[in-house]
């Protein structure tokens, strides 16, 4: 889930074109975690092979990596989450009852016949397995895309590449790579330009976002460690923040104190045995420099195995896709 900074958050609105021929560190998982959250037959059933096999993370990885790539040049390096941090595991059990939840109304909106609402209720049920983890890693091996993985959080990986300019940007939807130290953060690189609300049940229009670090931390006079800690009243992946502080309040409390140390005993005193060992996860990542970025050529039959033959894609789409990307002019960034 991460942080959420919105309201707060300094942001430039971009068109595709003003990223092109960029390279980006993306956070696989929360990629993955997109498709099969929302691509989805009108029930809210995720596609499937005749096997039961789901194919909603291929189908979106592919199509959506593909037009990036021929449209806009764009060197896409995939990061994969490692082991998460002691302290997520509070938070991975409660997403876990909530996916419980959701299937349950989901399965209660089926049975009333209203498909609207049991696809809302499906679009918070995804679960990204090993092995759909391992089927994106080997289809992005075939496309000859580089694929890094973590040693813990994805994002602090593709933060730290965006810090030691292997990259140009760190890729997430997450606000969580501001706190492990990205100066840059794009979200949003889609090609569908909308994004499914399931509180609303609706869908809203998206453009890709540009966030500078620095530029955030300047416009509101604090640091990093200061971030981190406004984040912590409002609730990260390792706590649940402070009932009624939001990221305004969240904000005026740190311009004012400083850090969370030296806040009003009623907000310090349940923060205070967790602060040190939350700043050290953002500030101090497991992260690696054992990582190799390189782009090799595409093994074009092998896609098509792989997607077609193995999992029943559209032969016709999936040539169409190879050809517009992978043709002689293109091929360049392999070599």
């Amino acid at each position: 889930m991460g942080v959420l900074l919105t309201p707060i958050i300094i942001k430039q609105d971009l068109a595709l074109d003003d990223l092109r021929g960029k390279r980006f560190a993306v956070d696989a998982n929360g990629e993955l975690y997109q498709f099969l959250a929302l691509i989805r037959l009108r029930d809210g059933s995720p596609l499937q092979d005749s096997h039961g096999r789901t194919t909603s993370h291929l189908s979106g990885l592919f199509y959506r990596t593909t037009r990036l790539i021929a449209d806009y040049g764009m060197e896409l390096v995939f990061v994969f989450d490692g082991k998460p941090p002691a302290l997520k595991f509070a938070e991975i059990a409660r997403r876990r009852a909530v996916k419980e939840k959701y299937e349950a109304e989901q399965a209660e909106a089926l049975e009333a016949g209203d498909l609207e609402k049991a696809y809302s209720k499906a679009t918070m049920t995804s679960r990204l397995t090993r092995e759909m983890a391992g089927e994106a890693r080997e289809l992005l091996r075939l496309m000859g895309l580089p694929v890094v993985q973590a040693p813990s959080e994805g994002e602090a990986q593709a933060s730290h590449m965006a810090m030691q300019g292997t990259v140009w940007a760190a890729a997430s939807k997450d606000y969580d790579c501001l706190l492990f130290g990205a100066p840059r953060l794009t979200r949003f690189l889609t090609i569908s330009g909308k994004e499914f609300l399931p509180s609303k049940g609706a869908f809203r229009a998206i453009t890709p976002e540009l966030i500078d670090s620095q530029a955030l931390l300047d416009q509101y006079h604090i640091t990093r460690e200061q971030l981190i800690d406004l984040a912590m009243l409002i609730g990260t992946d390792f706590n649940d923040g402070v009932k009624g502080i939001g990221p305004k309040k969240a904000l005026k409390l740190v311009s004012e104190c400083g850090s969370i140390e030296n806040m009003p005993s009623e907000i310090r005193d349940g923060l205070l045995p967790l602060a040190p060992p939350i700043r050290e996860i953002f500030l101090h990542p497991d992260v690696t420099t054992n990582y190799e970025i390189k782009f090799t050529r595409p093994d074009l039959d092998g896609i098509v195995h792989f997607l077609c033959d193995e999992r029943e894609f559209s032969r016709e789409r999936v040539t169409a896709a190879l050809k517009r990307t992978f043709e002689p002019r293109s091929l360049n960034l392999f070599l």
